[in-house]
């Protein structure tokens, strides 16, 4: 595989996943349930309705890691940032000594989607709090005002697909929890997201296959090698 083919997976990625939150970070205000009320700020004050109840644009911040997981405090957000940011500079030696060694294509196409992922939530720790105003149940940001919502590396990752498939309650019952509300699928994730855990899921069901070595191939090895002794002999 050409690292060209990954360079444009990636870019494919990014773009995708940036042109995403910019449009839900300029349109919208922090999504709520519909039965909140006060005085409409937008069309989309509820989120967007994809497939009814099942599938929404609800627009959320956190920051922290993926799927809205958190990380402590300033110093913990900071850390994240710059942990990102050297996983990111590795990722880019890694992936180019992949290609080189010709690691099986679906390994390198999984670490090209865990890269991709990894750096559209860079992107907006690095940069969305220097570029953008404040996003509030009240008010829709602005994008390029003259300051931003915080400093450089404190930036809150955009998150907005939500799929709530099922939605009901703890049988009463049940230990613990009986009666509470029960929810699936409850996290709300972005792109980035989605682009890491697919390259993840598919590294461990596909393991086998992707670090197989091919049968024969340490036979040919011994095979070129014992050629290469009888010459040189």
């Amino acid at each position: 595989m050409k690292a060209r083919t990954i360079f444009l997976i990636v870019l494919l990625i990014i773009v995708a996943d940036q042109s995403l939150k910019i449009w839900v970070k300029t349109h919208m205000p922090l999504s709520h349930p519909a039965d909140f009320y006060r005085d409409p700020v937008s069309p989309y004050d509820n989120g967007i309705k994809l497939l009814g109840d099942k599938a929404q644009i609800y627009f959320v911040e956190n920051e922290g890691m993926a799927w809205g997981w958190k990380f402590g405090g300033s110093w913990g957000k900071m850390a994240l940032t710059l942990f990102r940011l050297v996983a990111v500079v590795f990722g880019v030696y890694y992936i180019q000594t992949i290609i080189k060694k010709k690691y099986h294509r679906g390994f390198i196409i999984c670490a090209g989607l865990i890269f991709a992922g990894a750096l559209g939530n860079l992107l907006d720790s690095m940069f969305y709090g220097l570029i953008f105003e404040h996003s509030t149940y009240d008010h829709v940001a602005k994008i390029f005002p003259r300051h931003g919502y915080t400093t450089f590396l404190h930036g809150r990752v955009v998150d907005m697909l939500y799929f709530p498939i099922i939605k009901t309650h703890y049988p009463g019952w049940f230990p613990f929890v009986g009666g509470d509300d029960f929810e699936f699928f409850s996290p709300v994730f972005n792109l980035a997201d989605a682009s890491i855990s697919v390259g993840v899921i598919a590294i461990l069901l596909f393991q086998k296959r992707f670090f197989h070595k091919r049968p024969g191939a340490h036979a040919h090895s011994l095979e070129e090698q014992t050629k290469v002794d009888a010459v040189q002999a």
